[in-house]
């Protein structure tokens, strides 16, 4: 097809076996269109034979596209251009559904924006709707492993399409070994030289939501987009905050229905087993069935049931159930207080979790911990970090730089389902830090696996006021006789670049600039530091 100002995108049209009018399913993607992310998805001929036009994509300048790649530039032009396109091919009955998740989310979100008359419905997963806060940083701290893998990713295709043989070979081998330890390490010479028109360089230099984010940002031009949305997302999936900022905002004001399910999944691939857990037969990817039900209800016509059902379905780690709600849960948050005889940095015993009936005769009292910087608390599993997922934390959290909070074993199971956030008093000795919190389940014989987690870069010492760190939503079963605990620390490296201590900001830090920070987390008394967690009770 021809976009308006003349530009060639290709497509791979997939069709019935049988002749007569269908909906059209469309997939925009930058990877190559042959892939029509079946990471994730069943093949689009599957998709076509469930009474379907498949139509897969290369944006412009990616794949066999024609045009030059900017991240996002074109999305909203060249959507609106595309449904139109589509609407009109040969068999098609005018309607067209979008599918597609992470960048092949995106787009569906820009084409959208612009709303094409032929555009009937939309189910994007683990998307960015804010950019900044989303997608590109966390806590305002720079999301650095993901953005850096994610860019050297498109660099390496920007050169395979050039077909400049050197830079990939670099790119390739930069990719599998990431440049961690470069003179401004969150800023490699790598990309500076190889790819110097890379998206990487504004988002590392535009460090607070600024202007440049609103331009770029889909939830800028979204106000008065409205249809059918099934949104789609993963406990352990590095966006899940923009899959549910976007959810949040529609379900307060759309007049058309829409869906949220969340698995127990990462970004990729979406199956029973994440890290280190299996959980079960339940988790198994469900998202193709409930798609073809979801654009047979609102493409076709027709009455799949899915209207009668509870409109948020959630995986439950630990039970390895899906529980449906009439939305998104937003139980008034219980708190777990932190209380400690000092040394949560060197025993499993000393730092505790208490009850608020508990914490009245909780006695002030104060941990501290020192970051290195020669060897940061490093990334383990969670959302931020590859792998993502579950794994055993026990050996990081026997670490001296790491203080925990264990409550003693539960006498019931304790369900957890909606926002999570920790409040916690604390102070440094330097002008900036960062505070990484984790939640986990320590089973009975030891062993810690984690479930959800949060980061926070701080530039001002906090005195007085507690700081608050947003940790990923989650829903998870605790068992009884069980334990659960929070774990901080001042890294969580490479997820994040580690932070100098001096307020410098990645993009100007050097690898020498780092120093050693000690923090003081305080408890009890007048610091009342806390988990504040959205306990369920569970339906019977």
């Amino acid at each position: 097809m021809l976009t308006r100002d003349g530009v060639r995108l290709f497509a791979d049209i997939y069709r019935p076996d049988s002749k007569g009018t269908y909906p059209v399913l469309l997939m925009r993607q930058p990877y190559g269109k042959a892939i029509a992310s079946t990471v994730v998805y069943a093949h689009p001929s599957w998709y076509a034979s469930q009474g379907y036009i498949v139509v897969i994509q290369d944006v412009r300048g990616r794949g066999t596209s024609e045009g030059d790649f900017k991240l996002f530039a074109r999305e909203i032009e060249d959507g609106f251009d595309t449904v139109n396109w589509a609407a009109q091919l040969p068999g098609s009955s005018g309607a067209v559904g979008m599918y597609g998740f992470s960048y092949q989310g995106m787009t569906q979100l820009y084409a959208a924006t612009a709303k094409p008359p032929a555009l009937k419905t939309i189910c994007p997963a683990m998307i960015g709707y804010d950019l900044y806060t989303d997608w590109a940083y966390e806590g305002g701290a720079f999301r650095w492993q993901d953005n850096l893998s994610w860019a050297i990713q498109l660099a390496a295709e920007t050169a395979r399409l050039h077909k400049d043989e050197k830079a990939y070979q670099a790119l390739y081998t930069a990719y599998r070994n990431l440049p961690l330890s470069d003179l401004i390490p969150a800023h490699p010479e790598i990309l500076k030289t190889l790819a110097p028109d890379s998206f990487y360089h504004d988002w590392l230099n535009h460090p607070k939501p600024d202007k440049y984010w609103q331009t770029l940002s889909p939830k800028t031009y979204f106000q008065n987009v409205d249809m059918p949305m099934l949104h789609i997302g993963g406990w352990f999936d590095t966006y899940l905050r923009g899959t549910l900022h976007l959810y949040k905002e529609m379900a307060s004001r759309s007049a058309f229905p829409q869906y949220l399910l969340i698995g127990p999944w990462g970004h990729l691939p979406w199956g029973r087993k994440v890290g280190a857990i299996d959980y079960g037969a339940a988790a198994v990817n469900p998202i193709d069935l409930l798609q073809i039900r979801w654009f047979d209800q609102f493409l076709k016509g027709k009455d799949t049931g899915l209207l009668k059902e509870l409109p948020v379905c959630l995986f439950e780690m630990g039970s390895n159930l899906w529980q449906s709600f009439k939305k998104w849960p937003t139980n008034h948050r219980k708190p777990f207080f932190l209380s400690s005889n000092g040394l949560a940095n060197l025993r499993d015993d000393a730092g505790k979790l208490v009850r608020k009936e508990q914490a009245a005769n909780n006695p002030k009292s104060q941990d501290v911990f020192v970051h290195d910087p020669w060897r940061p608390v490093p990334a383990l599993g969670g959302h931020a970090s590859n792998p993502p997922g579950a794994f055993d934390r026990t050996a990081i959290d026997c670490r001296t730089d790491v203080v925990t909070y264990t409550s003693p074993p539960l006498t019931e199971d304790l369900h957890i389902a909606g926002d999570v956030a920790v409040e916690v008093y604390c102070t440094v000795d330097k002008p900036s830090f960062d505070l990484c919190a984790v939640l986990s389940e320590v089973q009975t014989n030891g062993s810690v696996y984690n479930f959800t987690q949060g980061y926070v870069r701080v530039e001002a010492d906090r005195k007085t006021a507690p700081l608050t760190i947003s940790l990923q939503p989650t829903c998870m079963r605790i068992a009884r006789r069980n334990q659960l605990r929070l774990s901080l620390s001042a890294a969580c490296f490479p997820a994040y670049p580690v932070n100098p201590g001096t307020g410098d900001l990645p993009a100007e830090t050097r690898l020498i600039d780092a120093q050693i920070i000690t923090v003081t987390v305080q408890s009890g008394g007048n610091f009342p530091s806390q988990i504040l967690l959205p306990i369920q009770t569970p339906s019977v």
